[in-house]
């Protein structure tokens, strides 16, 4: 059954007698499960009283049969975890997490079920919103399982049993920042509530944000709530999304940071950030030119912290931090494992100066197949490094990022890996 063609439809009791109509459909969230129907909201002359789905036996076409006509007329209050279909879901968006897109609910299907009734699908054709059975000129439906979307409701009490992250938490960083940016301002306050359960991940999404997106979520944070998500992000992105702050709020934001982290961010700060000091990170994986082929891949297998793009390589030194070599972890992989670091290095590296811009930094890397290319002082003194993901962020032209975006890749919403469109059978009245 479509929701939209229940709504409006008259309930009678057991004696035939019009008791009132259908105004709402009451369920419970179950985590991952389908929702269970619990109820129905009744509209009585000029009141909504809740009627228990145990009162009814019959959804028939024309009404809705109850065992009696005996009603509650105790005014309607909606108790923590449950979710009003029409009021809640119908005409909002919700998040589609098997294909990453906000889509409109514009009807839902209702299936029977052992337990009950449940909210199996629903359906988002490109059509005008289908209320109490008209539907649009020339609409088509789109059904789509429930279990492949995560509802927007903007209603905590029901969040709260959709489990620790939901259907969201399970997606890519890049990809919930690219749900940010198509949401509204009451969407995506819902969909940073869920990620906020995280903090890891919500400083990733946050990396991930266009800097206009970025700046507009952060600047609804409080000072400590901006310093805390900051914490977590890497400095280079950290010290950018500081200066993207309003003037007044970034002293405070500084001051809230803890200590290393404060320290990295104003270091990058003082850097021209269209040059390769300001695009630069300074965690990087340092070795002596003695250091064996063995001992280098333990100190990189032990720094978990780093960035992962950033461990391509590591940066051979000397005495005062003094870059002399660069070896990759493919060539230590196949190297032996008693050899030194100085007998399998690059020598001579490819580096750039902090003032270097980011241009030029791009074709260098471009020239040299590199995907990591060290930012050095005139004295050679290693001071970070720069990653072909920075790189490509800077470099790409602004309309490039407008364009229609690629598909993204599908996934599963059963705990598998990925799938397809889940095919649901249309629904009749």
């Amino acid at each position: 059954m479509s929701l939209s063609q229940l709504l409006r439809r008259p309930l009678v009791g057991r004696d035939g007698a019009s008791v009132g109509r259908l105004s709402d459909v009451i369920v419970r969230l179950r985590g991952r499960d389908y929702p269970l129907v619990a109820g129905l909201v009744a509209r009585i002359g000029n009141r909504e009283v809740f009627l228990p789905i145990e009162q009814v036996t019959d959804f028939g076409r024309e009404r809705i049969q109850l065992t009696s006509e005996v009603v509650d007329l105790r005014p309607f209050e909606r108790r923590e975890g449950e979710v009003l279909l029409r009021a809640d879901v119908l005409g909002h968006r919700v998040i589609d997490v098997a294909h990453v897109e906000l889509v409109r609910a514009h009807d839902l299907g209702l299936s029977p079920h052992p337990e009950g009734w449940i909210v199996a699908c629903l359906d988002t054709g490109p059509h005008r919103l289908r209320l109490f059975g008209r539907s649009g000129a020339g609409s088509g439906r789109h059904w789509r399982d429930w279990k492949s979307c995560e509802p927007l409701i903007g209603h905590a009490q029901s969040a709260r049993v959709r489990g620790p992250f939901g259907r969201v938490g399970r997606l890519r960083p890049a990809d919930i920042a690219d749900l940010l940016e198509d949401a509204n301002r009451t969407e995506s306050h819902e969909i940073l509530q869920t990620v906020h359960a995280d903090p890891e991940l919500e400083a990733d999404v946050f990396e991930e944000l266009e800097p206009d997106s970025q700046t507009r979520l952060l600047k609804e944070k409080s000072d400590a709530e901006i310093a805390e998500v900051l914490t977590r992000m890497r400095a280079d992105d950290a010290a950018d999304a500081i200066n993207d702050l309003p003037q007044n709020r970034r002293q405070p934001v500084l001051d809230a940071l803890p200590a290393g982290q404060r320290t990295k961010v104003l270091t990058l700060m003082g850097f021209n950030p269209s040059s390769a000091g300001g695009l630069m990170a300074l965690d990087i994986l340092t070795a002596s030119a003695g250091t064996t082929v063995t001992e280098a891949l333990s100190l990189a297998r032990a720094a978990r912290t780093l960035q992962p793009e950033a461990l391509t390589s590591i940066h051979v030194v000397r005495e005062g931090n003094r870059l002399i070599g660069t070896v990759t972890l493919v060539v230590l992989l196949q190297a032996r494992p008693d050899a030194r670091l100085d007998e399998v290095m690059a020598t001579e590296p490819v580096r750039v100066l902090p003032d270097t811009d980011v241009e030029d930094v791009a074709l260098l890397m471009t020239d040299y197949n590199l995907l990591t290319v060290p930012v050095v002082d005139q004295q050679d003194q290693i001071l970070g490094v720069i990653t072909v993901d920075d790189i490509l962020e800077t470099v790409i032209p602004e309309d490039w990022r407008r364009r229609e975006p690629a598909p993204h890749p599908a996934y599963r919403t059963d705990g598998g890996a990925s799938a397809g469109p889940t095919r649901v059978t249309d629904l009749g009245g």
